[in-house]
């Protein structure tokens, strides 16, 4: 974990750094006028010390960029809790992570989703998530709460029912043929995705896997404008800055844009049905 956070702080010292520069300040000059010692600037512009907030407003209002604070304190804040290693993440289980997830998706109006390799977990069904699940407690060698797990995940997907909600998930061809569990199980997942894809308030979109490649992207979760969570191998990472979360929705956009929606998805998800059934999956 220190890593990623040592290279946030530098990433942040960095933008600090173009701001004194564009402003005509030396270092020196710039800590004088903040009462700071001489020796602070260039250790906050080389990640060595983390500014606070206040030292932010102070610096953007010295540099005469009042207009990046929002920005640099949405990063500041995410330097901490940007990163969390999976196994901190799933300590006490599978469960506990669930309901985290419970809490987030019940404070956001529209959540935008795109998964390249699985069903989104707000769309699978029980058996489907079991696999997922199961495969997440062997690899990460984690306590096997699989049973609790399961059942969380179930309950949040309450959340599609209430209508003050609105959801938008875009997937990859790809994830209609991933092999979890085995043909029944994929089988079950394929004919819920088929009634989930009318749902009132569900848009629902497939990338064809022919389609051009666009944007460089892995899979990520939006909660309105103001969260995005990436999940990769050895972390999950929350990100909140303003410039980020906007090239995230502009990625989810394109990828929107290229996805077929309505019957043309459903055809896709019959055909993927179909060879499940004669056996000629992929």
């Amino acid at each position: 974990m220190t890593g990623p956070i040592r290279e946030a702080k530098e990433a942040l010292g960095g933008r600090l750094r173009e701001l004194r520069l564009s402003s005509g300040l030396s270092g020196t000059e710039l800590a004088r006028s903040a009462g700071w010692h001489q020796t602070r600037v260039p250790k906050i512009e080389y990640g060595k010390t983390k500014p606070t907030e206040a030292d932010i407003r102070l610096w953007c209002s010295l540099t005469g960029a009042d207009d990046q604070v929002p920005d640099l304190v949405a990063t500041l804040r995410n330097i901490d809790a940007a990163y969390l290693e999976w196994r901190r993440v799933l300590a006490a289980g599978t469960k506990r992570r669930q309901q985290l997830s419970v809490k987030l998706e019940a404070d956001t109006e529209f959540m935008r989703w795109y998964e390249p390799f699985l069903i989104p977990g707000l769309l699978q069904t029980a058996e489907y998530a079991e696999e997922i699940l199961r495969n997440v407690i062997e690899f990460y060698r984690i306590a096997d709460d699989l049973d609790e797990g399961v059942s969380k995940r179930m309950e949040r997907q309450q959340i599609l029912y209430r209508r003050d909600h609105r959801f938008h998930f875009v997937i990859a061809e790809q994830a209609l043929h991933t092999t979890v569990g085995n043909d029944d199980i994929v089988i079950g997942q394929l004919d819920r995705l088929l009634a989930v894809s009318s749902m009132p308030r569900v848009t629902f979109g497939i990338v064809p896997a022919t389609t051009r490649y666009r944007v460089p992207i892995s899979n990520f979760i939006m909660f309105d404008d103001r969260r995005v969570m990436v999940e990769n191998t050895t972390a999950e990472l929350t990100i909140t800055q303003p410039r980020e979360i906007a090239l995230y929705a502009r990625a989810f956009e394109t990828l929107a844009a290229q996805a077929l929606a309505g019957e043309a998805a459903r055809g896709l998800i019959r055909e993927a049905l179909e060879r499940r059934r004669t056996g000629s999956a992929g």
